[in-house]
């Protein structure tokens, strides 16, 4: 055990893959975000919380599955002599789902018709749950994959995963909370949302879109918008 953990070589995969999992983490914080805010503000911390420790849990189990997990990857159903894994599948209807709610949500917010009252609200509490259910069993696939591609040790994948829920159970309030007080990075993190169920989409059809050139437009984005919401607060300060 001791020269299991004093290998600098587990270190460095338990490092980038921890890193990779808090990033590719990101998408599913600000959608567990959005979807708990049709919740009454004394329930949307524990759904938030339910959310992620469900993605922890389905994330352990899924790698106990290695060998259905591989399976995921091999083709089941053949269109126009293309070949469609159920990973495929999943990608494909989870990308659907998200550009369907991140442009449900976008209307609602735009055109002020988002349902309120505590009667309303109350009763969603079991929906939200389900919505984040489903969206966790897609990036938990997108997300193991990945691990699985980058080490074979199976201590190293769980440890990184459990960090990487860990921190972005951290920071789902504060994210939250941004959100909720700025109606323009929510509308920009609902645009991130259809972007991110595009690349969903498109790699389920069989066209892989890094996800570098995602997350780097989505930067750019966010720091012109951290720009622009730093000059209005210099000039309410005037």
């Amino acid at each position: 055990m001791i020269a299991y953990l004093s290998d600098p070589t587990i270190w460095l995969s338990f490092t980038t893959l921890a890193l990779l999992e808090i990033i590719l983490g990101i998408d599913n914080i600000i959608f567990i975000s959005i979807i708990a805010e049709k919740l009454p503000p004394e329930r949307r911390a524990t759904a938030r919380l339910i959310g992620l420790g469900l993605a922890l849990v389905m994330r352990i189990l899924l790698l106990f599955s290695l060998t259905w997990l591989v399976k995921l990857t091999a083709p089941v159903l053949y269109m126009l002599d293309k070949g469609f894994s159920w990973r495929d599948v999943i990608l494909f209807a989870g990308g659907l789902f998200l550009i369907a709610k991140a442009t449900i949500e976008i209307n609602a917010t735009i055109e002020g018709h988002a349902a309120s009252g505590p009667k309303k609200v109350a009763s969603t509490f079991a929906g939200v749950i389900f919505q984040i259910i489903l969206i966790d069993m897609v990036f938990s696939v997108d997300s193991i994959l990945t691990a699985v591609g980058l080490t074979d040790e199976l201590p190293v994948m769980i440890a990184a995963v459990i960090v990487s829920i860990i921190v972005m159970m951290l920071a789902a309030q504060p994210v939250a909370a941004f959100v909720e007080r700025h109606l323009s990075v929510k509308m920009l993190a609902l645009a991130f949302l259809v972007l991110i169920g595009m690349v969903l989409v498109a790699d389920g059809l069989g066209f892989h879109i890094p996800k570098g050139y995602v997350y780097a437009s989505v930067g750019f984005s966010l720091a012109v918008q951290a720009l622009v919401l730093l000059a209005h607060k210099r000039r309410g300060a005037l």
